[in-house]
């Protein structure tokens, strides 16, 4: 049928990153709704069918056709092998802006104290292809065991030692473990299935769709700044305030008077708003952004 909408099947990760990512496609202009017991959250795009799904399972099943696309870990890419089209990178996580890392540990008071030692181990993990294929490349054998959770519990009683996923190392440190190595860094990628990205409409949609999202990244933490300021002032405020890089000028309708406008970090305005008041700035305005399209 000609009139027929066609549709994207994208994957979201429920659990730790569902939040952060529906923030994010909010900022990008796409209103998700998620209620208490659905996995199929509406949104206000009828070009799209959003799917909620452990980020464990989204690239498999963008892999094989389910989905046409998915936000998922490079950890789970990696680990499940998955044959797929990366189309960016998002860095962000359920607690920072910092990538997740997976790390082998163990306890403080082990005396394992390189990879080689874990020759004819039990280490538990999620991740068990990548740790598999982490201890093949340094010529270990080890029993690798997968684990349903709470994975710091487990040793030293269970096993020798494990490989878990951390952001800061804190819940490591407080069970006492100590990291050994770390496997790989890992953050949120957006994903397409091979097939799906090379049918036009798709493709058309997956980076229209991509362009959104990281206009949405860009605007992280950034808000719009606008101020008046007489003229003879400006060279001084540019000199004085190096962090109001490429504004935008223009004069007022008021002789001897221009409009600055700028975008900046968050955290700076607070820092340099006095310095602005003495410079002569007046009707300041700061401003939220949603995207920032470079």
């Amino acid at each position: 049928m000609p009139d027929e909408i066609r549709q994207l099947r994208v994957g979201l990760p429920s659990g730790s990153l569902q939040e952060p990512t529906i923030a994010l496609f909010a900022n990008a202009g796409f209103r998700i709704a998620v209620s208490s017991r659905s996995y199929k959250p509406s949104v206000d795009d009828p070009e799209l069918v959003i799917r909620l799904l452990r980020a464990q399972e989204i690239s498999r099943y963008v892999e094989h056709g389910f989905l046409d696309c998915g936000l998922t870990g490079r950890d789970w890419i990696e680990n499940n092998g998955s044959d797929v089209v990366k189309l960016a990178d998002f860095l962000f996580s359920k607690t920072s802006a910092q990538p997740t890392r997976w790390v082998l540990a163990v306890p403080e008071d082990s005396p394992i104290r390189t990879v080689k030692d874990l020759q004819g181990k039990v280490i538990a993990t999620e991740a068990v292809e990548m740790t598999r294929r982490f201890l093949a490349k340094h010529g270990v054998t080890a029993e690798v065991e997968f684990s349903w959770g709470a994975t710091e519990v487990k040793v030293p009683d269970l096993v020798d030692a494990i490989v878990d996923v951390t952001e800061t190392g804190s819940s490591l440190r407080a069970n006492k473990l100590r990291i050994l190595e770390t496997l790989m860094e890992s953050v949120p990628q957006f994903i397409a299935n091979k097939k799906a990205y090379d049918d036009t409409w798709k493709r058309a949609k997956l980076e229209r769709l991509v362009l959104l999202l990281n206009g949405a990244m860009a605007a992280r933490d950034k808000v719009g700044l606008k101020l008046n300021l007489p003229e003879e002032k400006l060279a001084e405020l540019l000199k004085a305030l190096p962090a109001l890089r490429n504004p935008t000028v223009a004069h007022l309708t008021l002789p001897g008077w221009v409009a600055v406008e700028t975008i900046i970090d968050e955290r700076v305005v607070r820092e340099i708003l006095p310095q602005l008041k003495l410079l002569g700035a007046e009707g300041i305005i700061e401003y939220p952004l949603n995207k920032v399209v470079y």
